[in-house]
């Protein structure tokens, strides 16, 4: 058997060397606890401090405004809880196509009589309906939190985030955007834009696993999610990820200082496997806007329905190709995804997401595209 091709990205990456160089004193001769008062303790609580300062910068905000959590979820679980508890948002406006961490919480929020949801349309491309969302806020009578993603995990279709920032200003609204698949991979600068919230997690740019940010506009005072302790401001209890905050720090510094050079690449390996696709196998169809307004390392292939074709990712996986049907984080439970029901709700193709890396090569995606012809 071949080594393994590893083509989803969107799911997890590989730690960068230099991210690991990075947390290793941490993991072994830097233990101390930062909230700790003694020689070990400060300089752990440095370290958070400095990652902390590294990350604000990047994303152009004070470092006040940054919280470490254990990932995208939970950022996300605490943005949106928070609009509703905290800041009375009665309310929320988000998409039938979010990441479930998202879904699930809006969706407890609503059943639980805490507030009035309402889902904007989403076009057949996959992008957001900006007419319809500037109508649900034009017609909202209360306090209103929009929570969008800024790309989509399956099919890559980005959001405007100064679009819809403009018409929560106008509307006076709350905005949370879920940056998970953005932040890493394009320059954000939060200052220029109008959002209250974003959450992002390192795992999903060479960082670690089990760490994530969210930014808190430092206009919003809102309490916290997790209780039993100062740290973070007191903002979230218990001690914090030490080694994943100096590693997430790390991956961002590298991510940024790459990404010309880095998404330039993989554009271009994502526009030869599609193309490929193309050339070499029938019937073939991308899901979102592939080509247009999308994230660089995702590519959401709808292969035509046969019993060949049901087996795909069973048969990938096999031929040591790793890949996702829809999104990973519902992998094993392979109920179909809810992003490709709600822009196709009448197809019956096989979508398969197909994301990048820098590690990738264009002779990676020759071999998959053979073996593809071969199962299909």
């Amino acid at each position: 058997m071949n080594k393994r091709i590893y083509f989803d990205n969107a799911a997890t990456t590989s730690l960068d060397k230099e991210v690991l160089d990075a947390m290793m004193p941490y993991l072994t001769t830097h233990f101390g606890n930062p909230s700790s008062i003694y020689s070990y303790g400060r300089e752990t609580r440095l370290a958070v401090e400095n990652a902390r300062k590294t990350v604000a910068g990047i994303l152009g905000v004070h470092p006040a405004e940054i919280f470490f959590t254990s990932g995208g979820t939970e950022s996300s679980n605490t943005a949106i809880t928070a609009s509703v508890r905290d800041l009375g948002c009665k309310h929320i406006i988000t998409s039938p196509i979010e990441h479930h961490a998202t879904l699930h919480t809006v969706e407890h929020l609503h059943q639980t009589g805490e507030a009035k949801l309402s889902y904007v349309k989403v076009l057949p491309n996959g992008h957001i309906d900006y007419n319809d969302l500037e109508n649900l806020l034009a017609n909202s009578e209360a306090k209103t939190l929009v929570t969008l993603l800024h790309a989509n995990n399956e099919i890559g279709n980005l959001l405007s985030i100064k679009k819809v920032g403009g018409l929560c200003e106008k509307y006076n609204a709350v905005f949370h955007c879920d940056t998970v698949q953005t932040v890493g991979h394009y320059p954000i600068n939060l200052k220029e834009l109008y959002v209250h919230f974003i959450s992002a997690a390192g795992h999903k740019f060479h960082g670690p696993k089990g760490i994530g940010v969210l930014y808190v506009n430092e206009n919003v005072k809102i309490k916290p999610l997790i209780n039993g302790g100062a740290q973070e401001r007191n903002m979230r209890a218990g001690t914090e990820n030490l080694y994943g905050i100096v590693g997430f720090a790390k991956a961002l510094q590298i991510a940024a200082g790459n990404y010309e050079k880095d998404s330039a690449y993989i554009a271009d390996l994502k526009k030869y496997m599609h193309d490929k696709l193309v050339a070499e196998i029938p019937g073939v169809v991308f899901n979102g806007d592939a080509l247009g307004k999308s994230l660089y390392t995702v590519l959401n292939v709808g292969f035509p329905k046969t019993e060949k074709s049901e087996m795909i990712l069973y048969n990938l996986d096999i031929n040591g190709i790793c890949v996702s049907g829809g999104s990973a984080c519902t992998s094993g439970a392979n109920q179909g995804s809810h992003v490709i029901s709600a822009i196709k709700p009448d197809s019956d193709e096989v979508a398969v997401r197909f994301s990048f890396s820098k590690h990738n090569t264009k002779e990676e995606v020759d071999e998959v595209v053979a073996k593809l012809k071969e199962i299909i």
